[in-house]
């Protein structure tokens, strides 16, 4: 290998690595026995949702995760990977890649880093299971709510009762 090839593979490593210490999630994925059509719909699903999707080698991965601190990829990082990066939602990469693994078949999820944990690939499966934070916080009103709503009722009965 070439000097410029060594320093341009080194150079790869520390963005990864960086991109690897400010992200909320990275899912990797074997997405062999995609066709071109369900490869599109995947990553289109993933650039609404603001995550970045790239299939990288997997020793410039494993290095990045080593210089990122995390360890226990080796065993992982076998045959194509992508990877499935998010910045802002934590659960996000997850769940679009577990519905694509449902829906087409063909996809596997093989492990990842949610929220600074390593995880293998049922762990970020269990992940995928989370709600999004919208509904997340939408139960909580609701939750939050319904005292409140019982309360208002029970004393507009009181009220009614007094009144009769």
């Amino acid at each position: 290998m070439s000097a410029e090839t060594i320093k341009l593979k080194e150079q790869q490593v520390a963005e990864y690595a960086e991109k690897f210490g400010k992200a909320k999630s990275v899912v990797l994925v074997d997405y062999r026995g995609l066709n071109v059509a369900e490869d599109t719909s995947m990553r289109n699903e993933l650039r609404k949702a603001n995550v970045e999707y790239k299939v990288v080698k997997n020793r410039l991965i494993l290095r990045a995760f080593v210089n990122a601190g995390y360890e226990g990829f080796d065993s992982v990082l076998e045959g194509p990977t992508a990877i499935a990066v998010s910045y802002d939602d934590a659960v996000a990469p997850a769940k679009i890649i577990v519905d694509n693994v449902k829906k087409t078949n063909k996809i596997a999820v093989k492990g990842g880093v949610v929220e600074g944990k390593i995880m293998d690939a049922q762990g970020v499966t269990k992940v995928a299971s989370i709600p999004a934070k919208p509904m997340l916080v939408a139960q909580l009103l609701g939750m939050l709510q319904s005292p409140v709503r019982g309360l208002a009722v029970a004393l507009s009965e009181i009220a009614k009762k007094k009144e009769a």
